[in-house]
């Protein structure tokens, strides 16, 4: 691997490692700050099982004085998701559930309201008809952990079940009661003892103290309200604003305390990658987080259809987005899952590679967000001419 690269890339200094035969990776990473506009962030690729890429540079802060460290870490938002994905995954994986087991059977006050047949599978993939509460909440409310998931689990599903799905952060408030009543920990604290205490994973579901100080601020999230990309022209668009969520959020202290493993993650891209990574491969120490029979469980399709929350086609594995339209890349085979503003991480098992990306610049383009598509697209370069 390099020596450490020191490149000013605009105003923004890129540092970290690239592997020989990588070096499109840098250059589409200082493409981003000297091109897009990027402040700070952090991009690292895994090819089966090795980092090629591990870099990150730019400000913390949005005057521009404080450098993106080699440990700095970022609230990566939904891209979070992924990271309740694996965790279901493990807990499979050690036959502790299925995901065809009904929640029910674990949690019974779920099956109010003609729930009952709801499975694990269908849960973690959008498809159990509750994306938001139904009568009036407040953050508070979102914040409220298990008086929060009781009344999400009471209420009727605004669909008709196996019908349809509706994209919501409030399923990380019920994955966490659930994952707590099969496992005996919250989503939280598995993630705090096994993914980053076991595992060495730079990652967390909300913020440790001890962290804050490694944290990059959220930039542009004053400008960034869910109501620009999610509208509310139905009943499972209005229940995703109730209530309202904004990208500043991401910097104040009680959503950085929560437990809600669909939002408020913070990590990094080498962690991401490496969780991701570890999902396809066996890490230095000879240990992987599941399974191949398990993983095929997790990344198989659930559903395909409109969301009726997003409004454009979804294909749901097991809390992983699926690939179509190329969003992780050339091969339908990848799974992943990107967050409100930018960040994104992904495996793809036909190429043998996992990728991480984080940053603080937020932006409401989603999937066409050009900082994304290049380094995505760098990664796939990188392959067919290494």
């Amino acid at each position: 691997m390099s020596e450490t690269t020191a490149v000013n890339a605009g105003e923004a200094e890129v540092q970290g490692y690239v592997a020989p035969n990588y070096e499109g990776l840098l250059e589409a990473f200082r493409r981003n700050f000297r091109e897009l506009g990027e402040i700070g962030g952090s991009f690292s690729v895994m090819v089966d099982g090795q980092l090629v890429a591990d870099l990150w540079g730019g400000w913390k802060d949005r005057e521009k004085t404080v450098p993106w460290e080699h440990d700095t870490i970022a609230c990566v938002w939904s891209t979070s998701k992924g990271i309740g994905a694996v965790c279901f995954a493990m807990l499979v994986d050690r036959g502790l559930a299925s995901y065809e087991d009904k929640v029910s059977t674990y949690w019974p006050e779920f099956a109010a309201e003609d729930k009952g047949d709801v499975t694990i599978g269908m849960l973690v993939s959008h498809q159990a008809g509750i994306t938001g509460f139904a009568s009036h909440a407040t953050l508070d409310d979102l914040f409220a952990g298990e008086a929060a998931a009781q009344r999400l689990a009471a209420q009727a599903p605004l669909w008709r079940l196996g019908t349809a799905s509706g994209y919501s952060n409030v399923v990380g408030i019920l994955e966490t009661a659930l994952f707590k009543r099969i496992e005996g920990r919250s989503i939280k604290q598995f993630v705090a003892e096994e993914l980053k205490g076991a595992f060495g994973l730079d990652l967390s579901v909300g913020l440790d103290a001890r962290d804050k100080p490694r944290v990059a601020d959220l930039l542009g999230g004053d400008a960034m309200d869910a109501l620009n990309t999610i509208p509310m022209s139905n009943d499972a668009q209005r229940a995703v604003h109730n209530p309202p969520m904004r990208g500043d959020m991401a910097n104040q202290a009680d959503f950085q305390a929560a437990d809600i493993v669909a939002a408020n993650g913070y990590t990094n891209a080498r962690a991401l990658a490496a969780m991701y990574g570890m999902l396809l491969h066996r890490d230095s120490n000879g240990r992987r987080l599941v399974g191949d029979a398990a993983l095929r469980e997790a990344s198989k399709l659930r559903f395909d259809g409109i969301d009726l929350v997003r409004g454009v086609r979804r294909p749901w594995a097991a809390g992983f987005l699926l690939n179509e339209e190329h969003v992780w890349g050339p091969n339908k085979e990848a799974f992943g899952h990107g967050g409100w503003g930018g960040s994104f991480a992904f495996a793809d098992p036909v190429a043998g590679v996992s990728v991480g990306y984080t940053m603080n610049l937020m932006s409401d383009q989603m999937d066409l967000n050009p900082r994304r598509r290049g380094l995505i697209d760098a990664v796939y370069a990188a392959l067919e001419t290494r």
